[in-house]
Order: structure tokens, then C-alpha cells, then sequence
């Protein structure tokens, strides 16, 4: 007999994205009152708590019942990924990560705000270039400051 436990996480590894998995958002995220209020467009008080799921923030409100905000949607989700490209040392690196920004970001684009991919694209640009000077100086960082 198959380990229930075992046959969950399984299924829920093939729901997430491998993007989703490296950023582990229910995990890593410390998310507010605050920031779901200012999010949400809604006064603090409205809200009577959240719940970090795995996949889906719940927020608890005064005037509404419940709500589902997608972790994709939320401004740490934007700098976690950014935070991502900056570790890379490579090229593969850079590359193998942008494939899975794209196709998480292709898979789930209505939870991503318009301007979420140019600013990756931006960053992953200058990551790009910070390798390649890293790797023409003999792998030594050099001091250079990167066009913006």
C-alpha cells in the first residue's frame, strides 16, 4: 500500500511549477496585515487575519467573508524571483532559471501584474552582463559599475 503522505506530495510537486518550488513562497514569505491591506486597497482594520497556504494566501475580512490572493501577485513574490537571478553565477544558470520564470509566468499569467516580466527581463539583462565581465576578467569580480 502506497504512503498517503508520499502520493500528496507527489501530486502537489506536479501542481507547482519548478519556479514555484524554488521559491517556496508559504515558506519563505513573511506576509502582513499591512501589506495585503495596501494591496488589497483596503483599510487594515478590514481584515481579521491571514493564512499562508500552500499555494494561496487567505485573508480573513470584515466586509467580505474570505478572499484568495495568489503569492504570485504580491510584491515579494516579484523580488524573490529578482533575488534568484542576482545568486547566479553562469550563463546556464541565468538561462535555465529565465526558462522557468517564462513558463511559470506563460502557465499562470493572470496572477502576474503587466510589469512583473520587463523588470525581470531587466534584471536578468544585467546579471547577463555581470557574468560575462566576471568571466572576461578571469572570473574575478571587477569593480566596473553596469550601465542602467
Amino acid at each position: 500500500m502506497q504512503n498517503v503522505n508520499s502520493t500528496n506530495s507527489t501530486r502537489n510537486q506536479a501542481i507547482m511549477t519548478a519556479l514555484f518550488c524554488r521559491i517556496n513562497p508559504a515558506q519563505k514569505f513573511r506576509i502582513t496585515k499591512r501589506q495585503i491591506a495596501k494591496f488589497l486597497r483596503i483599510p487594515y482594520s478590514l481584515i481579521v487575519k491571514i493564512e499562508c497556504w500552500l499555494y494561496v494566501i487567505f485573508v480573513h475580512r470584515l466586509d467580505k467573508g474570505g478572499q484568495f490572493i495568489s503569492y504570485r501577485q504580491m510584491e515579494q513574490w516579484k523580488n524573490a524571483i529578482a533575488c534568484q537571478l542576482q545568486k547566479c553565477s553562469t550563463k546556464q544558470q541565468l538561462q535555465h532559471l529565465w526558462n522557468a520564470i517564462e513558463l511559470d509566468h506563460t502557465k499562470h499569467n493572470q496572477q502576474y501584474a503587466d510589469s512583473v516580466l520587463p523588470f525581470l527581463k531587466k534584471i536578468w539583462a544585467k546579471c547577463f552582463l555581470r557574468v560575462d565581465m566576471i568571466k572576461a576578467h578571469n572570473g574575478y569580480a571587477c569593480c566596473c559599475v553596469l550601465p542602467p
